[in-house]
């Protein structure tokens, strides 16, 4: 079975002016392209975009959902990547690495304590977890 990391980064917002690109809408597309060809380059594998809620403050005291945008990378993780050079994290990346592990466990328990959630689990599910993952073909590709 393959192990990945993965890559998460926001989507372009505007388009990019290029050459023989007319238009709002085909700005945008090679806008995109140029984005997921940089990180092709460098070994990452376009996996899917997606849009997830982000609860931002508004004010001081307020906060509202605000819907991002994101494009999702990911590469076969191998014995090498520990020899690759990507710096250290910070002390401000390391707190919120750990809040959001915090979190993660937080909402596990949550749904780990939720007893009428377990007890109505519908009987036609099955596990499969020995076998071997299925390789998912991307058609949309040229």
């Amino acid at each position: 079975m393959h192990r990945y990391e993965y890559k998460i980064v926001p989507a372009p917002r505007k388009g990019r002016k290029g050459p023989k690109v007319k238009g709002a809408e085909a700005r945008f597309a090679y806008n995109l392209e140029l984005t997921i060809n940089a990180l092709s380059s460098e070994g990452w594998e376009y996996v899917r975009a997606d849009v997830l809620p982000s609860e931002e403050r508004q004010g001081l005291t307020s906060s509202q959902t605000v819907y991002r945008s994101i494009l999702v990378f990911r590469r076969a993780f191998s014995a090498d990547a520990q020899e690759r050079k990507e710096p250290p994290l910070t002390a401000q990346e390391e707190s919120e690495l750990e809040d959001a592990k915090a979190e993660i466990e937080g909402n596990q328990e949550e749904d780990l304590t939720d007893t009428e959630a377990l007890e109505h689990e519908p009987e036609h599910v099955e596990e499969h977890w020995d076998e071997e993952p299925v390789e998912i073909i991307d058609h949309t590709r040229g």
